[in-house]
């Protein structure tokens, strides 16, 4: 990954790259590209789109592109700058973005510890979803905000908490995308098995989670892991959920009304 000069590739005349003239290196070149403060705008619009929200504010991201440009691209100044900063946590910034795939999987194992029979079950839940790790569908990447979003994948999203809490059959089979598989289709495939009619196998340790909520009162117990579980502000309105909970038992009241929460639309968002 080191830049490599190769001098019998390299041409040795003179060369104009936006506006600045001279026998030019790699080096000199990136150079110029940097003290161009566009440069600096342009990565911070993408770490705004990626970290805050879909719809850039301009003023706050030409604030963050000076800090950042004048700071000579620190990029641990400009991530302090948005994370320390009162507009991140406002509430048109709170709940505005997809999850990846990734983020949703990884968010539920964290919220709920787990652990998978057959780990590479991870591995086709992310070639459903859209996202297999490693095989981007192109140097850009995934493109993100609502191309996450399509009527199949919307209901595995919805439904992935309870086949990871219960014996479901997953019955879904991936798109057969050799372009986004990058030639390695057939290798993939082997390694996950065949599809359809598997089961996820996850065991949840429901222990350390339980004892999150050992001092709530009953009466308090959804609104509490509305809290937790969701990040937007509106909530659930208990009526929604009152005809999906078991109440035999505090412990499956706890487990039902935080699998039913996972399984809402509110829980898609960040």
């Amino acid at each position: 990954g080191e830049f490599v000069f190769r001098k019998f590739q390299h041409d040795a005349g003179n060369k104009t790259v936006l506006g600045k003239s001279g026998n030019l290196q790699g080096d000199d070149v990136l150079d110029i590209i940097l003290n161009q403060k566009q440069t600096a705008v342009y990565i911070t619009q993408k770490i705004y789109r990626f970290f805050v929200n879909e719809k850039p504010d301009e003023i706050i991201i030409n604030w963050l592109a000076e800090r950042f440009y004048q700071g000579h691209y620190n990029i641990a100044g400009l991530m302090k700058d948005i994370f320390q900063s009162e507009w991140f946590y406002q509430s048109n910034n709170i709940g505005s973005r997809i999850k990846s795939p990734v983020e949703l999987i990884v968010g539920m194992q964290r919220a709920l510890p787990m652990q998978f029979e057959n780990p590479q079950m991870q591995l086709l839940l992310q070639r459903l979803l859209g996202q297999l790790l490693f095989y981007p569908p192109n140097v850009a990447g995934w493109p993100g905000g609502k191309n996450w979003i399509d009527s199949s994948s919307l209901m595995l999203r919805m439904r992935l908490p309870q086949l990871i809490s219960s014996v479901g059959e997953l019955t879904a089979r991936p798109k057969d995308d050799d372009d986004q598989m990058m030639g390695k289709r057939d290798n993939a495939t082997a390694r996950m098995g065949k599809f359809g009619g598997q089961f996820i196998g996850a065991q949840i340790n429901w222990g350390p989670y339980l004892i999150k909520y050992e001092g709530v009162p009953r009466e308090k117990l959804v609104q509490t892991i509305s809290n937790k579980i969701l990040q937007t502000k509106s909530g659930i309105p208990d009526g929604v959920l009152k005809n999906f909970i078991d109440s035999s038992s505090r412990e499956n009241f706890i487990k039902t009304v935080t699998i039913q929460l996972m399984s809402t639309p509110e829980y898609q968002l960040c």
